[in-house]
């Protein structure tokens, strides 16, 4: 048995900042046995990662930190298994890329953590076609599809299915895959945004009825993007991309949404909260353990230099006016809402900190040809213009003459031929006789 300070150190590491936890009890018994805690948290290699994925991964972080087993489920199963994301939902990506894109979100993912000082011992990454193919699992489908209603599956996959007017079955299937992966990926919880509840209380009512243990479902709250809706891959300048370098991070931050006093619909505000504070109160809490963040430039908090004990972020003014210092960031927020804080000193210390927490990554990938090559495969340049092939010369046969050509029998010395023409027949023929000359 573990000890109590010890499970309710580790359960509140793994329930903090989160929006809801359906089940917590369960984990708490798992690790009062002392037992490894293992989740799931799943994903479809499509679209470009973008700096979007720092919100489920910070929390993954603090699930490592706690010993959690973590599964990373790739959907990239070419028949329909959990709507495959790239699959079943209206083929948002060409199956051909798919594989290079699944290597490039793995690359991707661990050099997140990695770069966060995070050990990946106990992370491990998961193709759903590795498991959503064999016959148990098939055999549960059609299990399934016995028990739920069509509205019960409609009800279920209403946040996070594309609702159209003629729904493709797909689309049904999807809440009871999602489901099943519970069961044969071996975890005790499930983890994704608070989208995702439906499908999570769904998998608590039907798992049951197939005989399997009800799990745990963790939720986050939802990040808007820079221009305040969803953050999307599609949209160029609602998302940052782990790659971009500094000068495209300042385009985009300059563009982005971030209406003075508006603290109900920024990104800018969100990401802080959900990520850069986070990132600096871990890389503060490094630094007070060990005295040191592992020589790395890339691995300092978020504040300036004199800043006061406490302070996890820092907003500098450009225009006059000395840096203000925030232990918390509900401080920040209140300050942003009573207009104390100027949308372009928000934009300017989000910016800097988001180039700062790109720069480790970006050194990896620079560093490892292996992942620039598969960057390339994944992700082609469609508007890079190819060689123009040379039309080679078509050979076009033209038939000789009649009585020219290679063939051709030459009449005697002594004799001439005549052609003639027959006209009842249209064609040419032979004269029936020759004449000496």
């Amino acid at each position: 048995m573990a000890a109590v300070g010890d499970v309710e150190e580790k359960y509140n590491l793994i329930t903090s900042r989160l929006q809801e936890v359906l089940g917590g009890d369960l984990i708490r018994s798992i690790l009062a046995e002392g037992r490894t805690v293992k989740c799931y948290w799943g994903t479809a290699p499509t679209g470009r990662p973008h700096i979007g994925y720092f919100v489920p991964l910070i929390k993954i972080a603090d699930f490592l930190r706690a010993g959690v087993e973590v599964k990373i489920l790739l959907q990239v199963s070419t028949v329909p298994a959990r709507n495959v994301h790239a699959f079943l939902d209206n083929l948002k990506a060409p199956l051909d890329l798919v594989a290079h894109r699944t290597k490039y979100y793995e690359y991707i993912l661990r050099t997140v953590l990695t770069s966060l000082g995070i050990p990946t011992s106990k992370l491990i990454f998961v193709k759903g076609s590795d498991f959503q193919l064999n016959k148990d699992y098939t055999l549960d489908v059609y299990k399934l599809s016995t028990l739920v209603t069509e509205h019960d599956a409609k009800k279920a996959g209403a946040e996070v299915v594309k609702q159209v007017e003629s729904p493709l079955l797909s689309g049904l299937l999807y809440p009871g895959l999602q489901a099943l992966d519970e069961q044969y990926l071996g975890v005790d919880f499930q983890f994704g945004g608070v989208d995702q509840r439906k499908i999570f209380t769904f998998a608590e009512l039907y798992l049951p009825r197939l005989g399997y243990s009800k799990r745990a479902h963790l939720m986050n709250p939802m990040v808007p993007g820079l221009m305040g809706g969803k953050m999307s891959a599609s949209d160029a300048d609602s998302k940052i991309d782990f790659l971009d370098p500094p000068e495209v991070v300042k385009r985009k931050i300059r563009k982005a949404f971030c209406e003075e006093g508006n603290v109900s619909e920024n990104g800018l505000l969100a990401f802080l909260e959900a990520v850069l504070i986070p990132v600096s109160q871990l890389r503060l809490e490094r630094l007070r353990d060990q005295g040191r963040i592992d020589g790395q430039e890339g691995q300092k908090p978020f504040v300036a230099d004199d800043a006061p004990e406490g302070t996890v972020f820092t907003i500098r003014r450009e225009k006059g006016g000395g840096p203000s210092h925030y232990k918390n960031y509900q401080e920040l927020k209140d300050d942003f809402s009573a207009k104390k804080i100027h949308p372009g000193d928000l934009k300017a210390s989000v910016r800097d900190a988001i180039t700062s927490l790109l720069g480790p990554i970006q050194a990896i990938f620079l560093a490892n040809d292996d992942w620039k090559q598969i960057e390339r495969l994944a992700y082609p340049d469609l508007s890079a213009k190819s060689e123009p092939q040379k039309k080679k010369k078509e050979k076009v046969y033209h038939p000789p003459p009649p009585g020219r050509g290679r063939n051709v029998q030459l009449p005697s010395p002594n004799t001439t031929q005549s052609v003639c023409l027959d006209s009842s027949q249209g064609s040419f023929r032979q004269p029936d006789s020759t004449v000496d000359v």
